[in-house]
């Protein structure tokens, strides 16, 4: 097998500027500038901006509307592109969210190397909050293969007229987490294969003080992941593997951990034996992003230095077709002991994270949460702008979507009843792999991978149906989210999850 070439690096990230004001010699060094303002603002409050005649004469167009985008210019030597966005009054983070974005958008179209951002009115520090976050994903190049006569023009400075309680270092951990995840799952598959991504991942662990350890197939079979196993048969080279990284805040060496991070890496996923159309198979190399997520997650928190005890489990592999694939009605036992009839090689992800929940419940964290793109259940229930939550904890239930409407990366909770569990039951095995028919998939493959997670454990499911939006999702303009980083950065540090846990011991 050929390989691909080699990850293409990182891109830097800009400088970021804090000031009281965005008046003075500022202004005239800065290719664009953009504010956020309720849509009912008084004309007189627009004072603050630099050369407020032409923000007033901007607002005097036309009757402002919440959600709408204005644009114009200064008059200096630079003629610095200003852009005005209207936010409607008591907005949700959401909706600042998805105006920043579009903001940005308007600016990116005279490809800035210098940005300015200000927000007035009430709710401007979240507005603020939300103008970052969209300038630091839009200064975010995706990976690009593309033989390019001169290299883009792109952001490198942005100067934020910045109250000081605003938490920069949180939000430019999210963005990196966001960028890192979004990085990762564009990648072609030939380049992100499975001895690529063990490659970065050791890099990644020596630059933030991680530890890893790669269960290769050996090694999982001495563990008895068959359903993992089951997956990585149809692969051409015996190159997959699950991957562990631990995480440890200084002063606190547990062996346990706070939290385990688990996340679906299916770098390809052809459907195997049960073989997608075209359309269906097309997108597969995103079929990752959920140990993308989980990766992430983990190094926000060891560039945070977090006061937590956290790993990450990755299962890395792909879902191919050939002569050593796996079958439906084959019959195999993940590394718990439940055996599981194979129904739909399709439906691969829930094997590799059988094994990979079953594999980090040895080590009794204080609460599992894995990330998949899981089920077309969840994209047809929600559309791609939500995603799917469960959970065996009831008590945490508010928490989880309070996390959600907080980062703007919005969740939905979804059943998770027992009497489900009669769609799976087994005439030959302890439990089938899905239901023959689609039916509330996304309900059943929940309640399948349960099978897998001790009861006593609090357990986190994310069926990300929010991994692939075209024309992006809140502040991310490109089709690929990165969804998940800053939802799991808000329930773990913000909505502090973990201390109502506690509480409800």
């Amino acid at each position: 097998m050929v390989r691909g070439p080699p990850l293409p690096p990182l891109p830097t990230p800009p400088q970021i500027l804090r000031r009281e004001s965005l008046r003075g010699r500022d202004v005239d060094t800065l290719d664009a500038l953009v504010a956020i303002v309720p849509a009912d603002i008084d004309p007189a409050r627009l004072a603050p901006l630099p050369q407020a005649e032409r923000w007033r004469a901007l607002h005097a167009q036309a009757r402002a509307s919440a959600g709408t985008v204005r644009v114009s210019t200064l008059t200096n030597a630079r003629a610095t592109r200003i852009v005005l966005g209207y936010l409607r009054p008591a907005a949700s983070v959401f909706e600042t969210l998805s105006l920043a974005g579009r903001v940005l958008k308007e600016a990116a179209s005279r490809e800035p190397e210098s940005v300015g951002l200000a927000a007035l009115g009430a709710g401007h520090a979240g507005a603020l909050e939300a103008l970052l976050l969209a300038a630091l994903a839009q200064a975010f190049a995706l990976p690009n293969f593309r033989r390019a006569a001169a290299p883009a023009r792109r952001l490198r400075r942005i100067v934020l007229a910045a109250p000081a309680a605003l938490d920069l270092a949180f939000l430019c951990a999210g963005a990196r987490g966001n960028n890192l995840a979004r990085h990762l799952t564009a990648m072609p598959p030939n380049v992100l294969d499975a001895v690529s991504y063990r490659r970065l991942l050791a890099q990644l662990a020596r630059a933030h003080g991680l530890t890893l350890r790669w269960l290769d197939e050996a090694a999982l079979r001495r563990l008895g992941a068959e359903a993992f196993l089951a997956v990585s048969a149809g692969n051409a080279e015996r190159t997959a593997g699950i991957a562990h990284l631990r995480y440890r805040a200084a002063r606190r060496r547990a062996r346990a951990p706070d939290v385990a991070l688990i996340g679906k890496g299916i770098l390809f996923d052809t459907g195997g034996t049960n073989l997608k159309p075209h359309r269906a198979m097309l997108d597969m190399h995103i079929d990752m992003s959920g140990s993308a997520v989980a990766l992430a997650t983990l190094i926000a928190l060891a560039e945070l230095r977090a006061p937590l005890a956290a790993d990450a489990w990755l299962a890395i592999t792909a879902n191919r077709i050939g002569p050593t694939a796996y079958v439906p009605q084959e019959v195999v036992r993940a590394a718990n002991g439940v055996t599981i009839q194979v129904i739909h090689t399709d439906a691969e992800g829930r094997m590799v994270l059988a094994d990979t929940l079953a594999l980090a419940a040895r080590d009794k964290p204080r609460l599992m949460l894995d990330f998949a793109t899981l089920t077309g259940a969840s994209v047809y229930a929600l559309t791609e702008r939500m995603s799917s939550v469960f959970t065996n904890e009831p008590r945490i239930t508010e928490r989880l979507l309070a996390a959600g409407r907080a980062s703007g990366e919005r969740v939905w909770g979804f059943p998770f009843d027992a009497d489900y569990d009669s769609d799976l039951e087994s005439r030959v095995a302890d439990i089938m792999q899905c239901a023959p028919e689609g039916k509330g998939d996304h309900i059943l493959a929940t309640r399948f991978l349960s099978r897998f997670v001790p009861q006593d454990l609090p357990w986190v499911h994310v069926d990300l149906s929010s991994a692939l939006r075209p024309g992006g999702l809140g502040q991310i303009n490109t089709d690929v989210t990165g969804f998940g980083v800053r939802y799991a950065l808000e329930l773990l540090l913000r909505t502090r999850v973990l201390d109502e846990l506690e509480r409800a011991r």
